[in-house]
């Protein structure tokens, strides 16, 4: 037979409900302690992040002497490439410096900023997108309107060219890069943004040298591949040449036989 569990007495209730409250006391004494912890870590990103400014100057100023230095960066990021049609990349060759801003309150928002040199494509000099979060959390959105040349608003082009790496969307329907900067329904959930901020723009080389890597990469594979097709050409003419040394060893072994029989 199953022993039947024993009722808690009243005791064993009053006990178990004066545990249950000082576990709910220390539990808040950890909440309180990780909301402290929170703005610690915030004041410390807040002073590091006026300290990186100068850094992220010069390496502006560094990047704006490098041709195509964003063009090549976004097509070589995997989940930006998947946005970029040809006219998107066209127009993305005139994008000179790239900049993202983080509020004083970097709670509150950030500013992704793309300065455009000279270019068939927009009468702007830089657009601009700004994220924001209010006190309660609910993000939102605004940015530069784009003021497009004649005929050349990318966005409006349902049947656009589609790159390699954007055919992997075909059975999406097309999006651009620049759909961004008009479509503010969901802020929370603008994957671009936060690619560019918290992916490409710490350190957006990594993405501009991986054409680069890889191509050291193949190179390294097919010098190993004619170093052993080299090895194999060397192994057949070693064995062609004991072979012919064999050949001569009978040859001399045979005239020395046809010489005892004469």
């Amino acid at each position: 037979m199953i022993p039947l569990l024993c009722p808690y007495t009243e005791m064993e209730e009053k006990e178990q409900q004066e545990a249950i409250e000082h576990i709910d006391e220390v539990q808040n004494e950890i909440d309180r302690l990780n909301e402290q912890a929170s703005e610690e870590i915030l004041k410390v990103e807040q002073k590091y992040n006026k300290l990186r400014q100068p850094f992220f100057q010069k390496r502006s100023e560094l990047i704006g002497k490098t041709p195509h230095f964003w063009v090549t960066t976004f097509v070589n990021h995997p989940q930006v490439s998947a946005l970029l049609g040809e006219e998107d990349e066209e127009a993305l060759h005139y994008l000179t410096r790239v900049e993202v801003t983080e509020f004083e309150d970097i709670k509150s928002g950030y500013r992704i900023d793309l300065h455009l040199d000279e270019n068939p494509y927009f009468e702007n000099k830089v657009l601009s997108k700004e994220f924001h979060l209010n006190e309660s959390g609910d993000p939102s959105s605004k940015s530069t309107e784009i003021k497009w040349k004649s005929g050349k608003d990318v966005t409006k082009r349902s049947s656009r060219t589609q790159n390699k790496a954007s055919r992997k969307r075909q059975h999406e329907d097309p999006e651009s890069f620049f759909t961004c900067f008009t479509d503010h329904s969901d802020a929370g959930a603008d994957e671009l943004g936060e690619v560019i901020k918290d992916d490409i723009w710490p350190n957006p080389l990594q993405y501009y040298l991986v054409l680069d890597t890889d191509d050291e990469e193949r190179e390294g594979e097919e010098d190993d591949d004619d170093d052993e097709e080299e090895e194999g050409l060397e192994d057949i003419d070693e064995e062609g040449d004991e072979a012919e040394g064999e050949d001569d060893d009978e040859g001399e072994g045979g005239e020395e036989g046809e010489g005892e029989d004469d």
